[in-house]
């Protein structure tokens, strides 16, 4: 069976299948962890976080050329390209937050500070869009912010580089889920990650450069399972979400804390605390609550008006 199609099967057929949808999205997630891994092990032996960044997408782009001979020039034509480079813009701030978080904090504590981005995703939609949000949103953003704070407990130490390069890279995450959402109005998701990959590309290389350092061979295996799981974990990703309903799909995506935690514990013996996990579970619950409600309100705006 193909990775890639041409148009998924709920765009194609109108269809639903969330036995599939979770099996994707739980398989896209055990990827990311591994991303976190392998890019983790990465820097360990040596490399820069922004040179890992660029590594990372001269890996993907090279696994995505099969897509580019068996779709051809159709994947460099969209009417959207301004667009595009917003959200590679943002995508390319987040990336480089991320992956240098990485390289300072527990990659348990980065993933669960991750969480937060739907609900920066629904402040920027706010900003952004002019969406209204009422008290019962706005109540669950409370609620998921303060779960940050308890992971953070900024009382208790003060804040590190790593845990804002956490946030800034969960607030950069959620800004271009807002631009996920107009992208998907008129491409389909494997020209989405194309073009944002191959955009990123170019623009990577350029922090990159400042502390450009070449990998040896020891570094080359974690870097092409980084890419890997980049790739893979994407395509699974954009797979559950376009057979299923997006709330029911991001309920699965807490189960990305317990793979990262895992495969951290087996390849570095590292764990994180508990007040992290009560964190990140009413950071999550916030999250899932807010995209539930926005699936309701849609669905209302989208029922036709009773006679």
């Amino acid at each position: 069976m193909p990775v890639f199609t041409r148009r998924s099967p709920a765009t194609a057929e109108g269809g639903s299948d969330p036995v599939a949808a979770v099996i994707w999205v739980t398989i896209a997630m055990a990827l990311f962890a591994g991303l976190a891994v392998f890019a983790r092990a990465a820097m360990n032996a040596g490399l820069h976080p922004f040179v890992v960044v660029f590594l990372r997408n001269v890996f993907a782009v090279a696994m995505l050329l099969p897509l580019l001979a068996w779709r051809g020039l159709d994947l460099f034509r969209s009417a959207q390209i301004g667009l595009y480079g917003a959200r590679v813009a943002i995508s390319l701030v987040s990336m480089l937050a991320w992956f240098y978080a990485l390289s300072l904090i527990a990659i348990g504590e980065v993933t669960a500070i991750g969480f937060l981005a739907p609900l920066f995703a629904t402040v920027g939609a706010i900003f952004l869009l002019g969406e209204k949000v009422r008290v019962r949103r706005w109540a669950a953003l409370i609620v998921g912010f303060a779960g940050a704070m308890i992971i953070l407990r900024p009382a208790a130490s003060p804040l590190g580089l790593g845990q804002l390069c956490a946030i800034l890279s969960a607030m950069a995450t959620g800004l271009t889920a807002v631009l996920i959402k107009q992208l998907t109005a008129k491409d389909d998701p494997d020209k989405i990650v194309f073009l944002t990959n191959l955009m990123l590309l170019p623009l990577s290389l350029l922090p990159a450069v400042f502390v450009w350092q070449w990998p040896t061979l020891v570094m080359v295996p974690p870097l092409i399972g980084m890419a890997l799981c980049a790739v893979l974990g994407h395509v699974a990703l954009v797979r559950g979400y376009a057979i299923t309903d997006a709330s029911l799909a991001q309920t699965l995506e807490f189960s990305r804390l317990p793979f990262t935690v895992a495969l951290a514990y087996l390849a570095f013996g590292e764990t994180i605390d508990t007040w992290t996990w009560i964190g990140a579970m009413i950071i999550f619950a916030s999250a899932v609550y807010i995209t539930r409600r926005e699936a309701q309100l849609a669905a209302q705006r989208r029922a036709p008006p009773h006679r």
